[in-house]
């Protein structure tokens, strides 16, 4: 018997001008193209799901997935692919009050491998606040009261000696909670 998985594929990188355009429609094609069923993208912005029946890993999935962009559109394009429990997960191990809190004002940087606080050793916290950040498993939750685009913070943990050897891709509160509801199937 053969078992389907549903996953979220996150872009790195698309969509924000120059020449590293990803028409969705695109997109899914290629996703299709791989044997995946049920593609869907959300967003202009780089977020897709499919299923499939392949049983390969997420790493090989994102392989795959980056390797078949590139042949399509003629440049890289870092992804991550994760199911819809550790997305859930994610939400679920929010260490701020997101209930109380704007959307615009939480952000989740999803990495390709495990994060320690030590890889962030060399930031001095103080100089951010009121804007702090927070460590989880494969994934960084950032609180920027005042929106992602002023934020000094983010800047400072997007810097390649912190971001080295990752791929890494950030998305705002709603699109967290809306990846996790998606790739579980529960959007309605």
């Amino acid at each position: 018997m053969t078992t389907s998985t549903r996953y979220a594929l996150l872009l790195r990188g698309i969509n924000v001008g120059g020449p590293r355009k990803v028409p969705m429609a695109e997109l899914r094609n290629v996703l299709a193209g791989l044997g995946h069923t049920d593609v869907r993208t959300y967003l202009q912005s780089g977020n897709a799901f499919f299923t499939t029946a392949s049983g390969a890993g997420e790493d090989a999935l994102a392989t795959a997935i980056e390797q078949a962009l590139e042949g399509h559109f003629g440049f890289r394009v870092p992804c991550l692919v994760r199911g819809g429990p550790y997305l859930r997960a994610v939400v679920d191990a929010c260490p701020f009050p997101a209930g109380e809190l704007q959307p615009k004002q939480l952000h989740v940087t999803y990495c390709s491998a495990p994060v320690t606080a030590d890889r962030f050793a060399a930031l001095d916290r103080d100089t951010y606040l009121p804007e702090e950040f927070r460590v989880g498993d494969r994934a960084v939750y950032l609180y920027t009261p005042d929106g992602l685009g002023r934020s000094r913070l983010a800047d400072a943990l997007a810097r390649p000696a912190v971001v080295k050897g990752l791929v890494a891709t950030t998305r705002n509160w709603n699109t967290v909670l809306k990846l996790a509801e998606m790739a579980q199937g529960t959007d309605g």
